[in-house]
């Protein structure tokens, strides 16, 4: 793996660092630096931001009226809640439309209006709107849809609105297509052509939330309307991290004051969905979290079955049937777990047995009745695994369905627009497409997408590569560092957790194999020990006097006033300090390197603190390592 970091400006580092003095940060003077180089490469770069960025707060949402299309949006919605219209709420299956259906239907129950919702069948309907759907509120006297996170392409949907006296509203965060909007009353979409709204790249859950937002400054008192999103944005938190839209902007305001607020959940659901995903602790929720054990317990219900689960979970108000949903979506992602290795394990056959699939630049890879709730993380694995753009296609007779995966640099939505003919219906964004097509068409999609990603891609694009932050020694690993460091949380698209390097770092004990696939190190800093030859330095391995990862965990739980006496110079002892430095995954990258006690190797890291109460302290998370070359 490639090692790369990107210069950043020293003068922009060094001002920032200055003004950083001005925050009370609570840290000392000597990580500023570090801290300012993480934000200039985060483009933050000015006081104000670097405040507003370390310190997000409700003052920093938007009005909701710099969206286009609000205003309308708002004047009808308001207009159907006095009159006590039915209104009908029309989403999608995923994290983002089925929490963006629970945000939107509560705004509008507690401004003293009802609505019903859809979220159509994933396998029956598939994504976006049908026209039947349209037509059957019709008939049962709806006169309002208002879609989210769907809609922005459902020109054919518009249509049928239209023509039944159905007013359409179209709330979205999708890209449009090439041909504009559809004709509905509003289309309130961040994205569309002619809107100034600060932040572009909300997820559908946060442009609902814009909704409600707008309605509640509308009809209720000014005094619960603080509480009211607060209690919303535990919700439109989990969608904005699962979606992976950027963490920048209002999204971060989003996912800070979102996780900090499910520590303390209310809503039965959301208690009942933290229990069976074993995160009701009362402890600060990390995106890492949200995106692995509890995104994916709520996808489970629109990729295996119905998604109407999730909206009930969040609007029981008994613990225990609220208990009984959640034990169900854990359910469906266990089945869900099961099926995504099956078809993994066949892709992996495919393509092991097919090289030239295997190396197109871009993959296209299908299969009969493959699950299409599960082919779009499929998609992932393989990208993670070949680090090449992918799209899975599950034929079932002669239609088949398909989800894609890019890689950094390859627009795939562009790669799609590249060919329309070819399909019956598709849509996304540069990172991920859904699309169906006739099986006929598959091999002519294979054929022009490795053409289109041939004419855009080198093999340099292909090549694994670690893109670092800065260079790190281990003896300047300190608890204060670390909490520095969890300014910047949460981390997620275009706020990444910080990658460090260290180099000759000595390891003290042989790699310790966990479940055959992970490893444990024992590391200390590259001028740590007597300077004594590797041989030397095994036999005396674990008898120098060192301080463990235990004793700095102590360090780390003082009181702010003791631990802000570590400025400089640095204590003799920190060179002596052992790290443990787990490596998930990279128990075949260790064997390779036959790592003996005394070895020296450059490591790539991330720094965090586990918080076991015998055996915590600060802990590496290796991202790679290689021999340190001494020639």
């Amino acid at each position: 793996m490639r090692w790369l970091s990107t210069p950043v400006d020293p003068s922009q580092v060094q001002s920032l660092a200055a003004a950083l003095t001005e925050l009370n940060l609570d840290i000392p003077p000597r990580i500023f630096p570090v801290l300012a180089e993480l934000l200039v490469r985060r483009d933050i770069t000015e006081h104000e931001a670097a405040a507003r960025f370390l310190r997000p707060s409700l003052n920093h949402l938007h009005d909701p009226l710099q969206m286009s299309g609000m205003k309308t949006t708002l004047d009808r919605l308001e207009a159907a809640v006095e009159r006590k219209e039915k209104i009908l709420i029309y989403g999608d299956y995923d994290v983002d439309g089925t929490t963006a259906i629970v945000i939107l239907k509560t705004a509008i129950e507690l401004c003293g209006g009802t609505a019903d919702f859809h979220v159509p069948h994933r396998i029956r309907e598939g994504y976006g709107m049908r026209d039947e759907v349209i037509e059957r509120a019709a008939s049962d006297g709806v006169r309002l849809i208002i879609s989210v996170d769907t809609g922005i392409r459902a020109f054919a949907a518009a249509d049928a609105a239209r023509r039944t006296g159905i007013d359409l509203i179209v709330t979205d965060h999708h890209l449009p297509g090439t041909v504009g909007v559809p004709q509905a009353l509003a289309v309130v979409n961040p994205n569309q052509a002619g809107c100034d709204y600060p932040c572009k790249h909300l997820c559908g859950a946060g442009v609902a939330f814009k909704l409600a937002q707008g309605l509640m400054q509308r009809r209720l008192e000014i005094r619960d309307q603080s509480r009211l999103l607060m209690s919303f944005m535990k919700v439109v938190a989990i969608a904005t991290i699962a979606d992976s839209v950027p963490l920048l902007g209002e999204n971060r305001v989003f996912a800070k004051l979102g996780l900090q607020g499910l520590r303390r959940p209310v809503n039965a659901g959301l208690k009942a969905l933290l229990e069976v995903a074993k995160l009701g602790d009362g402890r600060e929720l990390t995106s890492t979290e949200v995106a692995f054990r509890i995104a994916p317990r709520v996808n489970a219900a629109g990729r295996m079955d119905a998604a109407r689960d999730v909206v009930d979970l969040f609007s029981v108000k008994d613990i225990e049937r609220a208990r009984e949903i959640a034990g169900r979506l854990d359910k469906l992602n266990s089945d869900r777990q099961d099926e995504e290795r099956r078809i993994l394990e066949s892709i992996y056959q495919r393509l092991d047995e097919a090289p030239a699939l295997r190396d197109a630049y871009c993959v296209v890879v299908d299969g009969d009745g493959w699950h299409r709730g599960v082919i779009g993380i499929t998609a992932t694995r393989v990208v993670e695994k070949y680090g090449r753009p992918t799209l899975v296609i599950s034929r079932e007779a002669e239609e088949a369905h398909g989800s894609g995966r890019s890689i950094y640099g390859f627009h795939l939505l562009d790669a799609l627009e590249s060919c329309p003919e070819l399909f019956s219906r598709y849509g996304g964004h540069a990172a991920a497409v859904g699309f169906a097509l006739p099986c006929a068409n598959i091999e002519k999609l294979r054929e022009h997408l490795d053409a289109y990603a041939r004419a855009r891609l080198t093999l340099a694009d292909f090549e694994p590569q670690l893109e670092f932050d800065r260079e790190l020694p281990l003896d300047e690993v300190t608890p204060e560092l670390q909490r520095a460091l969890c300014l910047l949380e949460p981390f997620g698209m275009n706020n990444p957790e910080p990658i460090f390097t260290a180099k000759s770092v000595r390891v003290i004990a042989p790699p310790q194999t966990l479940k055959d696939k992970h490893v444990r190190l024992k590391v200390s800093p590259s001028n740590g020990g007597t300077g004594a030859s590797p041989v030397q330095a095994r036999a005396s391995a674990g008898k120098e006097e060192t301080r463990t990862f235990a004793q700095i965990k102590a360090t780390s739980a003082a009181p702010r006033s003791t631990v802000a006496t570590l400025d400089p110079p640095l204590p003799s002892w920190r060179t002596n300090v052992v790290f443990k430095a787990m490596g998930w995954g990279m128990k075949e990258a260790s064997d390779r390197l036959q790592l003996l006690a005394g070895d020296r190797i450059d490591v790539a890291y991330t720094l965090g603190l586990n918080d076991h109460p015998e055996f915590g302290g600060l802990e590496l998370t290796l991202r790679d390592l290689s021999r340190t070359n001494n020639g």
